[in-house]
């Protein structure tokens, strides 16, 4: 009589079969055609580890394993010349005895076997590749042949991060990674002389002569020597000047990393960051990253962990993570900025050229450098009007409307330090932004001498006070003071600084002439600008 084998269950996926050669592992039942056991390799724990075929095991049970496949299931019936024989075995198994083993395989290898890798997704994209002494980040489910998981990153909830072809990892998975690109899915099959070997890992659980199965997805990577990697998106056409260092950038950004996952955005707070480059306020990558752009220009910027948040990470960013930043600048500046003007129309007669003092009259739009409209006197029908260099405008401002003529036009654009500052205007102008001005001159009315508020036109009266003094009690009250200057005015004797309030430039004359304070004016204390004047000189 032979083996007889009853195939008590069969998986329906069987990638291979045993043969002679191959070492398997498997667990038994041995019973005595009457239903007494024997053996059982479940009450020992562990399963029975052998090579097929090469007579370590009784001749039946190497013919009744042979075709068997992972997670198959036999009864097989042993007869005694393919057993024990007419010896038995003292005191376990009678002479002639027929054996009925039921066989459970767990595993199965042979000693020529290598890594198998079979990638089930691979993105379409794959700029990049695992290489030897490359880092990298993966996730993975580690299971036996049977299915079983002894091990899964996922339920850490986090990464397993590792050098790769240096040795700190299993010879097999050091092996199985290579070549893999970022999104990439693989199962990486492992046999034992590759992975933990006779000992297995009282770590994991992982008992000796498995093989091992690892489904991995790979997230990141990169290699110490990586410096960032730039990729133009968009670059403005017209570009006059790019970031230097020490130059302030106003710019938005979304923060990926490889897999795609967003951690930050500026987007999202709806307002730009704002920092100096090159000057270590930000992580090193981007201080290089935000170098040599323009206004207006879109770049991503690819930067490895050593030039990012290392292998602590930060927030949202896992250690040693590769982080991936898509930028638009908005503006930048330099802290030693002047105000630029460009004029775009002068008219041919253009003789009277404005100066401090002066009341202007003025059309403007404002906009940021990205071209956003701020502000337009347009669209009020009406100019903006003021006194040049008295601190009515931005300092840029007063700056970019000297020496100008009437019909003059002129793009003025002004550093925030010169403008809004980092405050800038609640609502209005962001914090350290760049303006740009369109402006055209429509009036000017000449000011007076600086720290003049009112000149004569003629020669002045020797009898000044009594004039003034018109009902000559030798007071001069405020009343009487405005109505004098005021006649003085519309008669064409006198000229006022042009663009202010009369009845706060009459009210300052006086007080100036009221030395006490009293309310009145009296003839000693009154005196001419060009008086005060002689008289400090005579002192000196």
């Amino acid at each position: 009589a032979d083996v007889r084998v009853e195939r008590r269950f069969v998986p329906e996926s069987c990638p291979r079969a045993v043969r002679p050669g191959d070492f398997v592992r498997y667990h038994y039942l041995g019973a005595f055609p009457d239903g007494t056991r024997f053996d059982s390799s479940y009450d020992r724990g562990s399963t029975f580890n052998v090579f097929v075929g090469k007579g370590q095991l009784i001749a039946g049970m190497d013919k009744a394993l042979v075709g068997m496949c992972v997670n198959e299931r036999r009864f097989v019936k042993i007869p005694p010349k393919l057993a024990y024989g007419s010896e038995g075995v003292s005191g376990v198994i009678p002479p002639n005895a027929v054996l009925h083993f039921d066989v459970l395989l767990i595993d199965l290898w042979n000693s020529e076997d290598e890594v198998q890798v079979q990638t089930y997704f691979k993105p379409e994209k794959c700029p990049r590749t695992v290489q030897v002494s490359d880092f990298v980040r993966y996730h993975y489910n580690g299971t036996f042949l049977d299915g079983t998981l002894f091990d899964s990153s996922h339920n850490r909830m986090r990464t397993y991060d590792t050098y790769v072809g240096i040795g700190w990892l299993i010879p097999g998975m050091d092996q199985g990674l290579l070549g893999m690109c970022i999104g990439e899915k693989r199962i990486i099959t492992i046999p034992p002389f590759l992975a933990y070997g006779e000992e297995g890992d009282g770590k994991s659980d992982i008992p000796g002569q498995a093989s091992l199965v690892f489904d991995v997805v790979l997230l990141d990577l990169h290699n110490p020597k990586d410096g960032i990697t730039i990729e133009n998106q968009h670059v403005p056409e017209s570009c006059e000047r790019r970031s230097q260092t020490g130059d302030f950038l106003r710019y938005h950004y979304n923060g990926t990393l490889l897999d795609g996952t967003l951690f930050d955005s500026s987007y999202s707070r709806n307002r730009t960051y704002d920092t100096y480059v090159g000057k270590g306020y930000v992580i090193a990558g981007m201080d290089e990253g935000l170098l040599g752009v323009c206004t207006g220009e879109k770049r991503r910027i690819i930067i490895p962990p050593h030039l990012g948040y290392g292998e602590e990470g930060r927030g949202k960013i896992p250690g040693s993570a590769v982080l991936v930043f898509d930028i638009h600048v908005v503006d930048f500046h330099n802290p030693a900025d002047s105000v630029s003007i460009t004029v775009n129309y002068k008219p041919s007669n253009c003789t009277v050229l404005s100066k401090k003092g002066d009341y202007l009259k003025y059309h403007y739009n404002a906009s940021l450098l990205d071209g956003t409209l701020l502000d337009s006197t347009h669209s009020l029908g009406k100019t903006y009007n003021i006194v040049l260099g008295s601190g009515q405008v931005v300092v840029g401002m007063d700056m970019g409307l000297q020496d100008m003529c009437v019909g003059e036009r002129r793009t003025v654009v002004i550093p925030p330090h010169l403008g809004y500052g980092e405050d800038g205007v609640e609502g209005e102008v962001p914090g350290s932004a760049v303006l740009v001005f369109d402006i055209e001159l429509l009036e000017l009315v000449s000011g007076l001498p600086e720290g003049y508020m009112f000149v004569w036109n003629g020669e002045v009266s020797p009898n000044l006070f009594e004039e003034i003094d018109q009902n000559h009690d030798g007071e001069v009250l405020l009343e009487e003071f405005s109505e004098y200057i005021q006649a003085q005015v519309d008669s064409g004797k006198g000229k006022l600084a042009p663009g202010f309030d009369f009845e706060k430039i009459v009210k300052n004359m006086f007080t100036n002439q009221d030395r006490d304070g009293n309310g009145k004016v009296t003839a000693e204390e009154f005196k001419l600008k060009d008086q005060e004047a002689k008289e400090e000189h005579d002192e000196l």
